[in-house]
């Protein structure tokens, strides 16, 4: 069993005799059971919508020959008169967006100009057929030597499509992956200075105006990406238009994993008893009414079993798409969403009201905006699938996600504490000092000013405070061996030979406190933590009790 870890071509999945796990029914739905000029599919980055545009090509494209060798036993070869009529029978144009972006507009046209000209080599055997017109060779010939004008840049797809139409004799579908790349990555780069959006959206706008818009030489059109661009006129111009994002239910089951898929996977791999650990760490996103694993994630997995039985899970996700929509949302400080960033690492749900069509310019104008990015690139998803409309329950899907926001709650909290580092040296002179109710005070403070996470765990306060104490530079050590055990936080500064030792608590009600930080304290002696600290000077001793977002600090008197 070989499982086809980052292929994103059907043919060579299907050539190599690697594990597919069959989407093909979607053509015959999106044929069959659609009128649709032009079809949007927005889902988050590795749920296989490259994939499905390749099977796409593999099937329709009369360039391709004869693909039935490659459908062969897939569930599409059920429709017999449907395959006669379409398998193989139209010319395809496949284009891809993915790549086409970099730290200036001017660097990333350069790129498009590269995917164009990459784009006619493929298709080059157009130029040998007299059934082209001559003007329409000659703007082939600049594209692919990378010297074609903005304008014939932006009507690229539209000649090449005429040229195809002239010698096929048929209209083209088009295929378009991942459209939105360009301007996700001019968005984020964009100044008013650079206008790198503005002329970015100008260059992809123009090329699905040629295409998409009274062109009579498509016959349908397929587009996927992250978000779906509404306000920027990009799709206004086709007359019978049709988005389906994760809100939808139709074609819901065609990306991602279903449970059944992931089952008949794992049973042919004979890794059944990793069911329950997939299903926590990658399963739990809802597109419609459908619940779905990532099968980046599950192949990935599956792929790693099969050489060892005993693989770890990882999050494999995490490396796929950048965090700064999560860091955006948590550091703005207008919008003040600490506490349901708090709920949704802690298990619960947040109500928001969501809009599938975005615009990459205002995402981060409103709050609702923000929420909305994070369910449609996959950070978040539906609580209930049953559940329709604008106001929707979301919740962090899985364990993967859950670590990808801790890692980014833990990034903004070193953030603050790195803007404010006099708090932290304040707070540190008063445990030097030994004054316990100024450190008491402004460890309190502090606290109000993260997010935390597994409903306070002990851990997430062994982490607070270490985070407060190896900002300012020392050297600090956790479960460091003392004396008979281990102590909670280890604070050495050998210039001056002192050590501070913090010993903290986890109480489970605010009466508990007082009792709990002197358990600290009481562990302090009884584990004689202190010989740990032979040839200081000084060495403070401190329990700490927290709960929920206070703190009590006590000191122990030597």
């Amino acid at each position: 069993m070989k499982i086809p870890v980052g292929k994103d071509e059907f043919e060579k999945i299907r050539r190599s005799h690697s594990y597919y796990v069959d989407k093909t029914e979607l053509i015959y739905e999106l044929v069959e059971e659609t009128d649709n000029e032009v079809t949007l599919f927005t889902r988050p980055r590795r749920f296989g919508k490259t994939l499905v545009m390749s099977m796409m090509e593999s099937f329709f494209s009369v360039q391709k020959g004869d693909s039935s060798d490659l459908f062969a036993g897939l569930n599409i070869m059920r429709h017999e008169a449907f395959c006669a009529e379409w398998m193989n029978q139209y010319p395809v144009l496949f284009f891809t967006f993915k790549g086409v972006e970099a730290l200036s507009f001017d660097e990333a046209y350069k790129t498009l100009m590269v995917k164009l000209a990459d784009l006619c080599i493929t298709h080059q055997k157009l130029l040998e057929s007299p059934k082209t017109v001559q003007t329409d060779r000659e703007t082939f010939k600049r594209l692919m030597g990378k010297t074609a004008e903005l304008a014939e840049v932006k009507d690229s797809l539209k000649t090449i499509m005429r040229m195809m139409t002239a010698v096929y004799g048929k209209p083209v579908i088009l295929l378009i992956d991942e459209y939105d790349v360009p301007l996700a990555k001019a968005s984020e780069l964009n100044t008013e200075k650079n206008q790198y959006y503005a002329k970015m959206l100008d260059v992809i706008r123009g090329m699905f105006d040629a295409a998409l818009k009274g062109n009579e030489f498509l016959k349908f059109a397929v587009v996927t990406g992250c978000l779906r661009i509404a306000k920027e006129s990009i799709f206004t111009g086709p007359n019978n238009f049709m988005s389906y994002s994760v809100l939808d239910e139709d074609f819901a089951s065609y990306f991602g994993f279903t449970q059944d898929e992931v089952d008949v996977m794992l049973a042919a791999a004979d890794r059944q008893e990793k069911a329950d650990d997939i299903r926590k760490w990658y399963d739990g996103y809802v597109f419609g009414h459908t619940s779905v694993y990532c099968p980046w994630d599950v192949t990935s997995y599956v792929s790693a079993l099969l050489r060892n039985r005993n693989a770890k899970l990882k999050n494999y996700w995490k490396n796929t798409s950048h965090n700064g929509i999560l860091l955006t949302l948590v550091e703005r400080t207008e919008f003040d969403v600490s506490d349901k960033f708090e709920t949704l690492l802690n298990d619960g749900s947040i109500k928001q009201t969501i809009s599938d069509e975005l615009t990459y310019d205002t995402l981060h104008e409103t709050e609702d905006n923000l929420w909305s990015v994070l369910l449609m690139t996959g950070y978040l998803t539906k609580a209930d699938p049953d559940v329709d409309g604008d106001t929707v329950e979301l919740k962090i899907p899985n364990t993967e996600i859950a670590n990808i926001f801790e890692e980014t709650v833990v990034q903004r909290f070193n953030n603050v504490l790195a803007l404010d580092r006099s708090r932290q040296s304040a707070l540190m002179k008063a445990l030097w000092e030994g004054d316990e109710e100024k450190a008491s005070q402004m460890m309190t403070d502090i606290l109000f000013q993260t997010i935390s996470y597994h409903d306070y765990h002990e851990n997430y306060y062994h982490a607070f405070l270490t985070g407060i104490i190896s900002g300012l530079g020392y050297a600090v050590k956790s479960n460091q061996e003392n004396g008979l055990g281990r102590t909670d936080i280890d604070v050495r500064e050998k210039r001056k030979k002192r050590g501070m030792i913090l010993e903290a608590k986890k109480s489970d009600k605010e009466e508990d406190m007082e009792k709990d930080a002197l358990d600290g304290k009481q562990q302090i002696l009884d584990q004689e933590y202190m010989k740990g600290f032979a040839g200081f000077d000084s060495v403070v001793c401190y329990g700490i009790s927290f709960f929920q977002k206070s703190a009590l600090v006590r000191k122990l008197n030597l």
